[in-house]
């Protein structure tokens, strides 16, 4: 299977391995399936990490090249077609980082790993639900 790492479900795996369901945990160590990452991941993580919504011990940068190591992810690219995608999706919050995820599983077929409702309810969206 090949997976896109929602935003929370990537620091969550890092930083708060218990909220990941057992389902969840047993996909991303299935050494068979590809993690995908988007960079909007990083970007919306710095921002979360400044307004205080999760502490690190060390830089950002830091913990961002220790995530790749613990977690290796491959990149989910954001282009042309990815961005062109968001003009067709409508999501109950649209907010840009949920767009710029949603086109992105869309365009390269991978499968939403998320807890987002928004997501789980978008009948055209492939998901995996951490529940």
């Amino acid at each position: 299977m090949r997976l896109l790492l929602d935003t929370h479900i990537w620091i969550w795996a890092l930083l708060r391995p218990d909220k990941i369901s057992r389902e969840v945990r047993r996909q991303l160590d299935n050494p068979r399936n590809e993690l995908y990452l988007s960079p909007v991941s990083i970007w919306e993580a710095h921002h979360l990490h400044r307004r205080g919504k999760f502490r690190l011990k060390k830089t950002f940068t830091e913990w961002i090249d220790q995530a790749f190591r613990e977690v290796p992810v491959l990149e989910a690219p954001f282009n042309f077609t990815v961005a062109s995608e968001t003009s067709r999706i409508h999501l109950p919050q649209p907010d840009p980082g949920d767009l710029l995820l949603a086109a992105t599983a869309s365009v390269l077929d991978l499968t939403l790993v998320t807890n987002d409702s928004q997501f789980i309810e978008c009948g055209w969206l492939k998901v995996l639900v951490n529940s």
